[in-house]
């Protein structure tokens, strides 16, 4: 097998064909509203019972007084909460991928719900990057990256010229642009919607802990984590999404790398979490059915844990053992800040919000599923290329078994060219 050092060569001959600019999607058409169904105005996506219990009891508005039980949820969370007139609910995904794409798609194909106006708003607790933010800081996100859908192999198997053991697929340097996408690795909301609900939630006073202060000052001497070392604020910046609770200097350098590559340099990994592009992508095709639009999508994280450890803390003091003190204000700035952005939509429905908020940026998937350009990702990548390729390749033979042979006869190649036998 050739060698992995010839990634360096390799790697300066590729070229990677990104796109420099993007166009937002075009004006979408009114869809009639079904009758006898709830049209909520708001939809709050918990992921689990204490982001979900945050909102229960509170003065504003009481989200148990409707409980409808929706075919194809969560077995531990069967129900969608409503207020009485119907303008707020909340459903509960789940942790972790999975359960967050199979709830979120369950929920929008309801027939019981009407969810062509609604705004969604992601609302759940996050790592966080010391370099970004602290613990307590509610952030908002443009883009959400999921970080390991990648090759992966032992970090003590590394080869020397490699950081990483995170490599983007049909590519053999952690550097290269991904050469194949399955579609859900990076999705880009409505950047307008986002700074409204940014500035909604900078109204707010947030929660904080003793603890949490005490934790966070230990970043204060290096001055790369400098925001970490803070009191919480409200930020705008990305969110990581991985079914592995990762944790640790060199995997948050890792996917902090991965962001910046996959969204073209733009995004500024800040957050981690598990659930956020599989929710966007099961609201995304809905979206392409008329059932949703994705552009009414607020992604909100708010942070409980630091993604490494500050200077004199070991990676796994830090992750297993360390009192951080953000879990309680993450969980109480989930409402804090997020009661604002509800109250803030629902006040200026009639005036603004029921049309919806025109983005200025591209707004969907790497795939252009939605239309539009994207500001990221690969020409041959948009849903109209693979289309076209899927139609060339199915009179061809195997997709498979002709991505293998070309795949042999580039690294065959290659070691030819540098006299290596393969």
């Amino acid at each position: 097998m050739w060698s992995l050092k010839l990634s360096s060569l390799l790697a300066a001959a590729a070229t990677i064909p990104l796109l420099s600019t993007a166009t937002p999607l075009a004006p979408k058409h009114a869809v009639a509203r079904r009758d006898g169904v709830i049209a909520p105005k708001f939809v709050i996506v918990s992921m689990f019972a204490p982001e979900a219990e945050v909102w229960w009891g509170i003065d504003e508005f009481d989200l148990l007084a409707q409980n409808i039980t929706v075919p194809g949820l969560s077995p531990l969370f069967p129900e969608v909460h409503c207020t009485a007139d119907g303008e707020i609910c909340q459903v509960i995904t789940g942790e972790s991928e999975i359960n967050a794409a199979s709830t979120i798609s369950a929920f929008v194909l309801s027939p019981k719900f009407d969810l062509t106006k609604s705004y969604f708003m992601v609302a759940g607790i996050a790592g966080v990057n010391p370099e970004v933010a602290t613990t307590g800081s509610v952030t908002f996100a443009r883009y959400a990256v999921q970080v390991a859908l990648q090759y992966e192999f032992d970090y003590r198997d590394l080869p020397d010229n490699f950081t990483t053991g995170y490599i983007p697929f049909n590519t053999d340097n952690p550097a290269d642009y991904p050469g194949e996408a399955y579609g859900t690795e990076v999705f880009e909301v409505n950047q307008a919607l986002r700074d409204i609900a940014f500035d909604f939630a900078s109204t707010a006073v947030l929660n904080d802990s003793e603890t949490a202060q005490i934790y966070r000052a230990k970043y204060a001497s290096d001055a790369l984590y400098t925001a970490g070392s803070q009191g919480p604020s409200v930020v705008a910046c990305d969110v990581a999404t991985s079914d592995v609770y990762y944790s640790g200097t060199l995997l948050s350098e890792a996917f902090e790398n991965t962001t910046r590559i996959w969204t073209n340099g733009t995004g500024v990994y800040c957050t981690t979490a598990q659930e956020d592009n599989a929710s966007l992508e099961a609201i995304l095709r809905a979206d392409k059915a008329n059932l949703t639009d994705y552009s009414r999508v607020i992604v909100m994280r708010t942070a409980s844990d630091f993604d490494r450890p500050p200077p004199g803390v070991s990676q796994i003091q830090n992750l297993l053992y360390a009192h951080q003190g953000g879990f309680s204000p993450a969980i109480a700035n989930i409402y804090l800040a997020g009661v604002k952005v509800v109250q803030g939509i629902l006040d200026g429905w009639d005036t603004l919000f029921e049309q919806g908020i025109t983005p200025n940026n591209y707004v969907g998937d790497i795939f252009a599923t939605l239309g539009g350009t994207p500001d990221f990702g690969k020409e041959d990548f948009l849903i109209t290329k693979k289309r076209d390729l899927a139609a060339a390749e199915e009179q061809q033979g195997n997709l498979r078994m002709r991505r293998a042979l070309q795949s042999a006869k580039r690294q065959a190649a290659a070691a030819e060219a540098l006299g290596l036998e393969y």
